[in-house]
């Protein structure tokens, strides 16, 4: 009676311990993936110091205050890049008009919070909301502008697409380096049946998929005929001069 017991005790142990064991193979490999990103280098960091700008950090990222007062971008980071990488370029647009929200997303995934910017909409009021981001998190970003049409004037997409529909009002800008080697270009292309009643994409011929971040080379990448600087300006005006035309249908 005394060994019907103990195998039964050792079946019992041997069934807690299988998922719990599996529970933590799952845990340590997730913290492993996401605990391994990109990070924001020297350029990002002086970016991040007020002076044309103001730079203010915020509970939810960073906020980039130029001298416009009536449009702002919200900005999804690309997945796994530490959002700080694109700062230089936030500064530009905002130094040229048009204020930006750097947005900090959980494990650096905007996939896990895609209505972040739910936080800004809430906070500020400007008169014009345009959201956007770089990559995965351009998707994601595309995504929740598909969603909230009355409160999202437009998407910025960097190396990014649609997968739903974008409003009839909406503007977009889709920009992209041609030695991109990250970039999904089948998904791109099915992303333009989705596109937004201004819709204008915009090839950087020369540039590559990390150069709009500064966090250095990405695996997969292709190599830039560019440099980081002249990527991220050539971005820069590109974006400032679609949601300049925000208002007009192409």
């Amino acid at each position: 009676m005394t060994n019907v017991k103990n195998v039964k005790k050792k079946k019992l142990r041997l069934a807690i311990g299988i998922p719990l064991g599996a529970v933590l193979l799952l845990t340590l490999a997730f913290f492993l993936y996401f605990g391994a990103y990109y990070r924001a280098g020297s350029e990002a960091e002086k970016a991040l110091v007020s002076g044309e700008v103001r730079v203010e950090k915020v509970d939810f990222g960073y906020f980039f205050d130029g001298p416009g007062k009536e449009r702002a971008l919200i900005f999804y980071p690309g997945a796994k890049v530490e959002e700080e990488a694109y700062a230089p370029l936030l500064s530009k647009l905002a130094a040229g008009g048009v204020d930006a929200f750097l947005m900090k997303m959980p494990f650096r995934f905007a996939l896990f919070k895609p209505d972040a910017a739910e936080t800004v909409l809430k906070r500020y009021a400007y008169g014009e909301y345009f959201l956007g981001g770089h990559s995965l998190g351009g998707v994601t970003a595309a995504w929740f502008a598909s969603e909230h049409p009355e409160e999202i004037k437009g998407v910025v997409l960097l190396a990014a697409y649609p997968t739903r529909p974008l409003g009839r009002d909406q503007t977009e800008i889709v920009i992209y380096g041609s030695e991109d080697g990250v970039l999904n270009r089948e998904r791109l292309i099915e992303g333009r049946q989705y596109a937004a009643g201004n819709f204008t994409e915009r090839v950087i011929e020369g540039g590559n998929h990390a150069y709009f971040g500064d966090y250095g080379e990405q695996k997969g990448d292709g190599e830039a005929r560019v440099s980081p600087e002249e990527e991220r300006e050539t971005a820069a005006e590109a974006i400032l001069a679609a949601l300049g035309n925000a208002g007009e249908k192409r």
